[in-house]
């Protein structure tokens, strides 16, 4: 309603309605007349009414009831309590001695507080908020338009380089057309010498045919042959096309293209510095954060002299045991490379797979005769056999078990039986809805996560499959094909670090895959490896790689202690 164009009609008592209000009560908060001041005070005796002139109204204290004394009003304040208190508790030996003052006494003072706190809020802290938020608007305004900057650089970028790799494109595929019709054209060059010579050599048989066949000697005597000359064959000719050699630019590209480093946002007052990005502090047991480094390098390589390198196994950070095409096991020295000891299967089969336990001993699958074996002072010790599963993959748990993956020859799915000792404890072959959790086929390898997860690699179905220590399904990796190689995914050796990283290696793609303990795919190693095999993890987290091929282990450092 505007004031300046419409009528306003004046307040009336609360209790007549008509007449118009000149008191008030600030106990009842009732506007009243002074002809209605009587009848309110009488409507209710149980109450002390404070009747003040309505110009000051709510002026008079509203005293908080005592708690002891439920009718009476605390007028007074205990100083040593801290609480106000009534008359009757002032009367009461409960506050003697305690200092008693008049409750407005602390009101005002405390008033006097509040005013000064809310002059400081309105004239000072409040705007300064204002200017604050000022800023933070403006901060994050030009934040928007400087990251969009940076989005248009870096498209930008790209198509520059997409000009570039065209051109370049171009420019080599201009080269192979060249290449190939020079040598075309030689080649075909050399096919016209050649049916010249084929036509010659017609011509030579019609004319030596005819003279076999006349009866006149002296056409047969006018007769002279020369073949030596066509028994000199023409020289091979072959072309050598050549190969292109793509350089492997997934582990360099982003340095090559250009990176952004981490972003932060700090707090700065007065001077000083804090981050608001907290990082988390790591508990004593637990295990150093480490960043997997760009460039995984090669530090060791080990020739192991077996024909195939098929498996690798850590004893500790100076000693692995290697198995391959051969019955025997052999022990190396990781530094120097030699050769420390050899162990023989007791069939004299080839081992299928080798893992070492928590006590350092050496265990390995013997396929063809269906048993988990354990050396003991090197000697062969049986610890399972098996009736009508074959035995393809072991490995040694923190608990001390053996996690032994099996199958059979009747297309049954595979399966993981966990044995203490030759006890078994626990059998993984279906997920929850009855489906098998692995394929029916061979070569498969497994381990157990720092998380307690069991990890299979299983060949035929290409993937690593993962279940929880309960035997339920977490997840399958079915990999991340390197671009340059664009391989089928084709999972061999696998292994865990401390950081619950898995790690398995690609044999098509030769690379290893790392994933985080929930599937991600985090990065590849990828340096020179030669159709990788087995895996194994040293205490340091050194991979160490059985590269079928070349018959060598490879150490390989791809972590790096974070700095924080």
């Amino acid at each position: 309603m505007n004031p300046r164009t419409s009528a306003q009609d004046v307040m009336r008592c609360d209790l007549c309605e008509t007449a118009v209000v000149q008191m008030h009560c600030d106990t009842c908060l009732v506007n009243l007349c002074k002809a209605c001041v009587g009848e309110h005070m009488v409507f209710d005796e149980s109450k002390k009414h404070d009747i003040v002139p309505f110009k000051i109204r709510k002026s008079t204290p509203k005293y908080p009831r005592c708690t002891d004394h439920a009718e009476e009003g605390c007028e007074m304040y205990c100083n040593q309590c801290d609480s106000p208190v009534c008359i009757s508790c002032v009367a009461s030996d409960q506050h003697l001695g305690h200092k008693i003052v008049k409750i407005e006494q602390v009101l005002g003072e405390r008033k006097n507080k509040i005013k000064k706190d809310l002059i400081e809020l309105n004239e000072n802290i409040y705007p300064t908020y204002q200017d604050i938020a000022s800023d933070v608007q403006n901060t994050i305004g030009q934040l928007e338009k400087e990251y969009g900057d940076l989005s248009t650089a870096i498209t930008k970028h790209g198509e520059d380089w997409h000009r570039e790799i065209d051109k370049l494109v171009q420019e080599l595929k201009a080269d192979v057309d060249e290449m190939k019709n020079s040598q075309l054209k030689i080649l075909q060059i050399h096919l016209d010498e050649i049916n010249k010579k084929m036509s010659e050599i017609k011509d030579e048989i019609g004319s030596i045919t005819v003279a076999v066949q006349t009866n006149e000697i002296s056409k047969l005597f006018n007769v002279t042959t020369d073949i030596n000359k066509y028994r000199n064959l023409p020289e091979n000719i072959v072309p050598s096309v050549p190969k292109f050699k793509p350089v492997n630019i997934e582990a360099e590209l982003a340095k090559i293209f250009g990176a952004l480093p981490s972003s932060s946002l700090t707090s700065d007052k007065h001077g000083y510095s804090v981050k608001t990005t907290q990082i988390s502090t790591q508990s004593e047991s637990s295990p150093p954060v480490k960043q997997l480094l760009d460039e995984p390098e090669t530090d060791i390589a080990i020739d192991t002299g077996f024909e195939y390198l098929y498996n690798v196994a850590c004893l500790s950070d100076e000693k692995i045991w290697a198995s391959g095409m051969d019955k025997t096991m052999k022990l190396f020295s990781i530094n120097q490379g030699l050769l420390l000891k050899s162990i023989t299967t007791k069939s004299g089969s080839e081992p299928m797979d080798i893992a070492v336990t928590k006590s350092g001993e050496l265990v390995y699958i013997d396929e063809n005769e269906r048993t988990v074996n354990i050396v003991k002072n090197e000697k062969i010790e049986e610890v399972i056999r098996l009736q009508n599963w074959r035995p393809h993959g072991v490995c040694s748990t923190s608990s001390g078990d053996l996690l032994v993956i099996m199958y059979n020859n009747d297309d049954c799915p595979s399966k993981v039986v966990r044995y203490y000792g030759a006890t078994e404890k626990q059998c993984i072959q279906f997920d929850d809805k009855g489906k098998p959790l692995y394929s029916s086929g061979l070569l498969y390898y497994i381990t157990e996560n720092r998380n307690l997860d069991i990890c299979v690699s299983d060949y035929e179905a290409k993937a690593v499959v993962v279940v929880n220590q309960a035997g339920k399904l977490r997840f399958r990796y079915t990999g991340h094909t390197p671009v340059m190689k664009n391989k089928p995914f084709c999972p061999r050796g696998i292994t865990t670090n401390s950081q619950s990283h898995i790690l398995t290696a690609d044999y098509n793609n030769e690379c290893v895959h790392i994933i985080d303990q929930d599937g991600l795919f985090l990065r590849y190693i990828d340096c020179g490896l030669s159709e990788p095999y087995g895996l194994s993890i040293d205490t340091n987290d050194n991979l160490f790689v059985a590269e079928s091929k070349y018959k060598k282990v490879k150490k390989i450092i791809y972590l790096k202690i974070s700095e924080i």
